[in-house]
């Protein structure tokens, strides 16, 4: 057996790389920190209870699951750290008003996802709990973008979506469980031919309405089709008001806004809006997001709840290949005038990489483009001999 052999869809990040990911990663929380996110950092596994209770099916399908040697008990490697957030919400900070969460860590999953395809993103995030109104969700979407614009990404194309309006259709025909998840399926894929068929014994207005959601895609023009070919209820007006405000509110950020209605992902998760960040040059989303306010009832305290995450290993696919960062090289020498000046470079934020003796053979390997050289009683950097 070769025992250097990694699991399918998991990788090492070699040192340019993780260097590079390393940074991003300081950049983004720097930037979630002075708008008020608070860091942290929750466990890698938890008893399962806590990790996929109330988050759906697909969440408990992608979580791998261990047995506790100390209490018998099954634990799940998190697969999603949304969850944590908001059980640290709910039940360890305890807040009567706003918490503003960030997070960076890895996450575990059973199969590959995201733009890397693997098995353990990277994921950073950050959720607003304890406000209920669309401008909590505007504040995280504006992050979201300011996010991707630090790492480098142009173009940007927001995708927006409301489950509450599917949820809406189908509670008040009062169908079935398992025709919901049918006419779901059905809508992922916008089989409007699909959808009136299973909408056949339904009254005729909900099934207009559920077959129009296949069509209702596109620009901001969509909102004002929707408000004439859906019911106009409380909760539909609701929820394309809210819509037609973000679509106002982003407009000075300069990237694409869209809607598609048809688009449920997370339905089970997520009780509201719903959106995703796309760009060139990228084969799927770059960050994901939403309201999930019912979460929280799980840990004992159902709070507002609205946030969005993004695989960093993904994020970087699409940029230039990184480079190693050149450094000084310091020859092997006891004088106190070099350990000095080495410590002076280090202390403004330069490499400097010291030879060890019996190595002069590999300095090649050691990255650097300049090196000190002693002029005088001084040791100063000049450019290495190419």
């Amino acid at each position: 057996m070769r025992n250097w052999l990694l699991p399918e869809y998991i990788e090492d990040v070699l040192p340019a790389e993780a260097a590079r990911m390393e940074h991003l990663r300081r950049q983004l929380l720097d930037l979630f920190a002075v708008h008020g996110y608070q860091f942290v950092i929750p466990p890698l596994l938890e008893y399962l209870e806590s990790l996929i209770t109330g988050v759906g099916h697909d969440l408990d399908l992608a979580t791998f699951k261990v047995v506790d040697q100390l209490t018998g008990r099954l634990m799940g490697v998190r697969a999603d750290t949304t969850p944590q957030a908001a059980r640290i919400d709910a039940h360890m900070l305890n807040n009567q008003g706003v918490s503003r969460l960030c997070y960076a860590g890895s996450v575990l999953r059973t199969t590959p996802s995201g733009l890397a395809q693997t098995r353990e993103p990277l994921q950073l995030g950050a959720e607003l709990f304890g406000h209920a109104g669309v401008e909590s969700d505007i504040e995280v979407q504006r992050l979201m973008v300011k996010a991707l614009k630090v790492a480098g990404v142009t173009q940007l194309h927001l995708d927006f979506s409301h489950v509450g309006i599917f949820r809406h259709l189908v509670r008040q025909a009062g169908v079935t469980a398992e025709l919901e998840q049918a006419l779901y399926a059905a809508l992922q894929s916008k089989d409007q031919a699909e959808v009136r068929k299973l909408t056949s014994a339904l009254d005729v207005a909900t099934s207009e309405a559920l077959c129009a959601l296949t069509e209702l895609n596109g620009g901001a023009e969509v909102l004002t089709r929707a408000a004439e070919v859906l019911p106009a209820t409380a909760a539909i007006t609701a929820a394309l008001a809210d819509l037609q405000q973000v679509a106002r509110q982003l407009q000075d950020l300069d990237v694409n806004v869209c809607f598609d209605l048809a688009e449920l992902r997370g339905y089970h998760y997520h009780s509201g809006m719903v959106f995703a960040a796309y760009a060139q040059g990228y084969a799927g989303p770059l960050a994901l997001g939403g309201r999930y306010d019912e979460v929280g009832s799980a840990f004992g305290r159902a709070r507002p709840a609205t946030g969005f995450s993004l695989d960093l290993r993904g994020l970087v696919t699409a940029l230039p290949p990184a480079e190693i960062t050149k450094a000084i090289f310091a020859p092997y020498d006891q004088d106190p005038a070099l350990t000095a000046k080495v410590d002076t470079l280090r202390e403004q934020g330069q490499i400097v990489i010291q030879e060890l003796p019996g190595h002069e053979s590999h300095r090649n390997e050691l990255q650097c483009d300049r090196q000190l050289v002693k002029q005088g009683a001084q040791w100063e950097v000049q450019a290495m001999p190419s």
